[in-house]
């Protein structure tokens, strides 16, 4: 059976799943939905598919088996409520908003409709995020440092704090997300955030630049994750690294690193997860299977409550506990 699926969102992320969902058998963009109906129109006219600018009208006008969400984190609440109401699946993309207040009581209606939901933590996905996880199934690992390092996105609303959440909620959120989803459940946080260099650089920058954080999980491993968006453009790191008493286990984006005593593998990152990720979530909306969706709403969710937390404790100065 042919799936016939919306977009909301015209930005280059949606343009990604657009690409993707183009090039799958027996799937069909039919629209997509901008900010405008001149930016929905403009991006649907590459695929073949209809444009709109208001979501009610978009799921007025055809029978849509699923939709992806692909907008600013500002930007959440109206269009997961339309569909919610309609019990359409979707699929969206990470953060599920700036802060907790909207998804928390989305949440409670997608819980209670049973609505089937998948988030785009695509690394979760990736054949060497499987091979760590199975790694450390046998570890016990004793603590775990992460980072997200790089340069500012040249967005308006990323730089701003109330749109964007900040840097470890927009960016870092990645690497809060595979600390949970390798090690547990985080049950207390201490963030310090600071401002150096970006605020005397550009107008309007009300986002953090630069911060660490420390986590406790229930697990008892204690970890710090950082992050900064101060570099110049085409330089950065971003990545998580396991210590043990076996070794080191140290992932990037584009490879797995395992250091033993005495000897180190390292496996190259194959595949495409942003790919895999949209089989898992289309593979659900044609079957009901849910078990190849590696992280849904309420999985997101957990992941939000985490950098919210973060920097909810970075204004007290206290740690917050979860």
């Amino acid at each position: 059976m042919t799936l016939n699926i919306g977009i909301v969102g015209t930005g280059w992320f949606s343009k990604v799943h657009a690409d993707l969902l183009a090039g799958m058998e027996d799937v069909t963009l039919k629209a997509v939905c901008g900010s405008s109906r001149q930016k929905g129109q403009e991006m649907a006219r590459a695929y073949g598919a209809e444009g709109y600018g208001e979501i009610t009208e978009m799921l007025d006008s055809h029978k849509l088996d699923a939709v992806y969400i692909c907008v600013p984190p500002q930007s959440h609440g109206a269009t997961e409520r339309a569909l919610i109401r309609r019990d359409i699946p979707f699929f969206i993309e990470k953060p599920l908003a700036a802060t907790t207040e909207i998804p928390a009581s989305l949440l409670q209606d997608i819980k209670e409709r049973q609505l089937l939901t998948s988030v785009g933590y695509h690394f979760r996905y990736q054949e060497n995020i499987q091979r760590l996880k199975q790694r450390l199934s046998s570890d016990k690992v004793g603590m775990i440092v992460g980072e997200w390092m790089g340069g500012m996105p040249g967005v308006a609303w990323w730089r701003n704090q109330e749109q964007s959440g900040g840097q470890f909620t927009e960016q870092t959120t990645h690497i809060v997300d595979l600390l949970r989803y390798l090690a547990g459940e985080v049950t207390e946080v201490y963030g310090m955030f600071g401002n150096r260099i970006m605020h005397e650089q550009h107008e309007g920058v009300t986002v953090s630049d630069v911060g660490t954080v420390s986590l406790k999980l229930a697990s008892g491993i204690v970890a710090s994750i950082s992050n900064t968006c101060v570099l110049p453009d085409g330089v950065g790191k971003s990545g998580i690294s396991f210590y043990n008493d076996n070794g080191l286990l140290d992932w990037n984006p584009e490879r797995l690193l395992e250091m033993r005593s005495g000897e180190s593998k390292e496996y190259k990152n194959t595949g495409n997860p942003y790919a895999a990720e949209s089989e898992a979530f289309l593979h659900a909306v044609r079957t009901g299977d849910r078990s190849r969706i590696l992280s849904d709403y309420e999985d997101g969710y957990k992941t939000l409550k985490v950098t919210c937390a973060a920097y909810e404790s970075s204004l007290s100065g206290l740690p917050v506990k979860l």
